[in-house]
């Protein structure tokens, strides 16, 4: 009897569909996923002076995740747990040399889980990491052969005809290994890599359009060399980028810091210190490498609106995690700080009506599989660590996690020493009230160091107030979530 009263109910909208279940069936959406390297929450909706006007628009039609953080700041871990599902831990993989299919050899990737349901996946670009001596990418995700997936930063050279335009840059005192540190030519954007993924993601995206698809674009900025087109440094004054405080954390101990041999080179001869003009040059240059990869998701962002399908495309843009420039003394990143931790991450699935909200929502990139694999209405794969935030995307208020999970061990770069085996692991966990980390020996399990930092003095940390009485609370709160996710072992 209450049949006739249905399509009343609907054109009242009182009939609420989940919005998984909106997006699942009966035409299955598209995902867009997009992703820049060594990219912390620079972008002008986290507040950042960065000029990101293409990032800006992509918020509009999004959820904007506040407080969203990898698992482990380097790329090959980060991005192994976070296309995978898994955790560091759970894989094993805590370097950058050991491709995850050494040791996870049948572990199903997440553009893999949408191949098997009936996708076309294609990857432009930097996505799972970009160098390993026995696997490159991951071929058996995708519906065809990767593009521009495998190289080094350090060969991103400018290709032009003819003789190369001055480099109106210093150089930065070193090379990043074949190209300058900095490096300021007026070249076409296509002259760097990021110019031709976006070139090749747009001609991908007509050819694929008219199919379910999964395009995963990789964008290599603003990843050092920090060697944009000059046209992206001019848009900066050096004077309104902001000034930095090199200035370690009253009382952090040692182990939390590194030596940023990635940007500043090996301790010896050719190391360089910098000096306040090259200090400036490479933060400017940083900024410069945002607003190059910022405009190169405009023209995918641009190809995605004439395809006539942006209507039914999920997109998601993130950072495979974050970065210091000169903050805490450190330059690059692995470290546990929330320079490092801390990602940019959007979710804009279509027609959205929580579009343009902000969610300080504790989130962690080994979420994404979940996230994606509901709102496509797939199955879920039984083994993922992380949790889904399709709830929060229907109500940013909603919190479906205690604590964010990130880790490092010691040494940084502990792969290129002749052990293999780091000898510190670094486990930190943030909440919304305290970012808690405790240094273990790898071998006993003894605590060696802690630290805690208020969220209040996020992301600076200028101060470790462990064992501090007003905090005791919040850090027992942390302590217990952190030995929960890292109980205490021994190797």
């Amino acid at each position: 009897m209450k049949l006739p009263f249905l399509p009343v109910l609907l054109l009242l909208g009182l009939f609420v569909v989940p919005l998984s279940d909106t997006l699942a069936a009966p035409d299955r959406p598209n995902v867009l996923f997009l992703m820049a390297d060594d990219f912390r929450p620079e972008l002008g909706t986290y507040g950042s002076a960065a000029k990101t006007p293409n990032l800006d628009r992509l918020a509009r039609r999004a959820v904007q995740f506040d407080r969203a953080y990898c698992q482990q700041a380097v790329c090959n871990p980060s991005r192994s747990s976070l296309l995978t599902g898994l955790r560091p831990d759970t894989l094993r993989i805590w370097n950058n040399s050991t491709h995850f299919r050494e040791l996870n050899p049948d572990v199903t990737t997440l553009p893999l889980h949408f191949k098997q349901h009936g996708y076309t996946t294609r990857n432009v670009g930097k996505i799972f990491h970009n160098w390993h001596t026995k696997e490159k990418g991951d071929a058996r995700s995708w519906s065809a052969p990767e593009f521009l997936h495998y190289a080094t930063h350090g060969e991103d050279a400018p290709q032009v005809s003819g003789a190369l335009p001055p480099n109106h840059a210093s150089g930065g005192g070193r090379s990043y290994t074949s190209v300058p540190l900095t490096e300021c030519r007026d070249v076409p954007d296509e002259a760097y890599y990021d110019g031709r993924v976006a070139a090749e993601a747009v001609r991908v995206l007509a050819e694929i359009k008219d199919q379910p698809f999964f395009l995963a674009v990789g964008f290599w900025k603003p990843h050092a060399p920090f060697n944009a087109p000059k046209k992206y440094w001019d848009l900066y004054d050096r004077a309104d980028i902001p000034p930095l405080d090199p200035a370690r954390p009253i009382g952090a101990p040692e182990v939390a810091f590194h030596d940023s041999r990635e940007v500043l080179g090996i301790p010896g001869p050719d190391r360089i210190t910098p000096t306040p003009a090259l200090i400036a040059e490479m933060r400017h240059g940083y900024y410069a490498n945002i607003s190059y990869m910022d405009a190169q998701i405009g023209k995918v962002l641009d190809a995605l609106e004439r395809s006539g399908v942006a209507d039914r495309t999920i997109i998601v843009f993130l950072g495979d995690h974050g970065y210091h420039i000169g903050e805490h003394s450190l330059w690059g990143k692995t470290s546990n700080f929330e320079y490092d931790a801390r990602t940019p991450l959007y979710i804009a699935p279509p027609r959205h009506p929580q579009a343009g909200r902000r969610t300080t929502s504790l989130a962690e990139l080994v979420d994404l599989f979940p996230t994606l694999t509901e709102l496509a209405g797939l199955p879920r794969p039984a083994a993922l660590e992380g949790t889904s935030l399709v709830p929060v995307l229907r109500d940013p208020a909603v919190m479906v996690k205690p604590g964010a999970f990130t880790q490092h061990p010691r040494p940084a770069y502990y792969d290129r020493e002749p052990s293999k085996q780091p000898t510190v692991m670094g486990c930190s966990v943030r909440t919304p009230l305290v970012r808690y980390t405790e240094w273990r020996d790898w071998k006993s399990g003894a605590t060696v160091a802690r630290e805690l930092y208020e969220a209040a003095d996020e992301p600076a940390e200028t101060h470790n107030r462990v064992d501090e009485p007003r905090l005791a609370d919040a850090q027992r709160a942390a302590e217990g979530l952190l030995r929960s996710r890292f109980p205490l072992v021994t190797h």
